[in-house]
């Protein structure tokens, strides 16, 4: 399996984060895709190779081009206007307010965002562009025939909407993936979102299609971010009616449970008859995760990438969350190598 893999992810280092009141050392760093590098090249999983260049075109077909102008420009703004620190919105409209573009750089980050965690700073576009040119090589590899490849992307991708960030996500990598499988005639795409955390990004962009089967595995909304989407009765509308799933769960939940839902979406998926599948690949639900309460153990992988492979479709897995660097570069590594495993 040939990993796909930016240097230019190091263009987004950043020095805080929102968390508990405080500004801390942020969870989504530059050590979390070294780690994961060096893990494949340690197992020998595959070639490692640099992304290709699609430029913006495969992106507008996902986010709107207000938004992306919005992401080029948001750093210049910001030191413009003579911000000292890094880019964190700190108002957004609520109930009863006019959702509204405003002319102001701070009205503008509440604008294209829904959570604060996520500063953006001078090198967070060209990481976010280049993530997503990691994820449409990663692409290009699958739709001419390889079995399988992987995205090394970072920034990850499934929190970002049409005209939104958070949760660390700018480009929807897994979103923008699957729009150029169809538009390279696929006729159906499934993602299947494994991270701990609901993609409701993905879910969003899809919610009224049924070209793109959404299903993801995550913890319950209610106790877990992103809070406000990834309930059982949000099963799309429209013409997508049916056509996303979500499989929350409760603090504590381990494997033995866990892959309950990971066999339904199989079934799902299989029912669907995709011509490719997407794994957004989070392992943020590993026990050691620092943000998140669900119970998996490394082993436990092996056997999530077997299940998948047995899928028998072209496969391209794009990285999202796993907060434990220590622990991250095995346990995305061992989903892969579960997958090889199983021919």
């Amino acid at each position: 399996m040939k990993t796909v893999f930016s240097p230019l992810h190091h263009r987004r280092t950043v020095k805080s984060e929102l968390d508990g009141g405080i500004l801390v050392d942020p969870y989504e760093k530059p050590s979390r895709a070294e780690t994961i590098l060096a893990r494949v090249i340690h197992q020998k999983l595959g070639d490692v190779i640099e992304p290709e260049e699609f430029g913006l075109d495969p992106i507008l077909r996902i986010h709107g081009a207000d938004y992306v102008d919005f992401l080029k420009q948001c750093w210049d703004e910001w030191t413009a206007a003579g911000k000292p620190g890094e880019a964190i919105p700190a108002i957004w409209a609520g109930r009863g307010m006019r959702h509204r573009e405003p002319k102001d750089i701070d009205g503008r980050l509440g604008y294209f965002s829904f959570s604060a965690e996520s500063s953006i700073t001078e090198g967070t576009w060209d990481a976010a562009y280049a993530s997503a040119q990691v994820a449409l090589t990663a692409q290009k590899r699958v739709a001419s025939g390889d079995r399988a490849a992987f995205a090394l992307c970072r920034p990850p991708g499934h929190h970002a909407a049409s005209d939104m960030y958070g949760g660390y996500c700018f480009f929807n990598n897994a979103a923008i993936s699957a729009q150029a499988f169809l538009d390279q005639g696929a006729r159906r795409v499934a993602i299947l979102d494994v991270d701990f955390h609901h993609g409701n990004g993905t879910q969003s962009i899809f919610y009224d299609r049924d070209d793109v089967l959404t299903i993801s595995l995550h913890g319950d909304p209610d106790f877990a971010f992103p809070h406000f989407l990834g309930f059982e009765e949000e099963t799309g509308e429209g013409a997508g009616e049916g056509y996303n799933l979500n499989i929350p769960y409760p603090p504590n939940t381990p494997f033995s449970v866990w892959q309950e839902g990971l066999e339904r979406a199989c079934r799902e998926i299989e029912r669907y008859a995709p011509d490719a599948v997407i794994v957004a690949l989070g392992v943020d639900t590993f026990e050691g995760d620092p943000i998140s309460f669900f119970k998996l153990t490394s082993a436990d992988y092996l056997t999530m990438g077997q299940r998948i492979a047995s899928l028998n479709l072209p496969t391209l897995f794009t990285m999202e969350g796993g907060y434990d660097v220590d622990a991250i570069g095995i346990n995305a590594v061992n989903v892969l190598e579960g997958f090889e495993s199983n021919q």
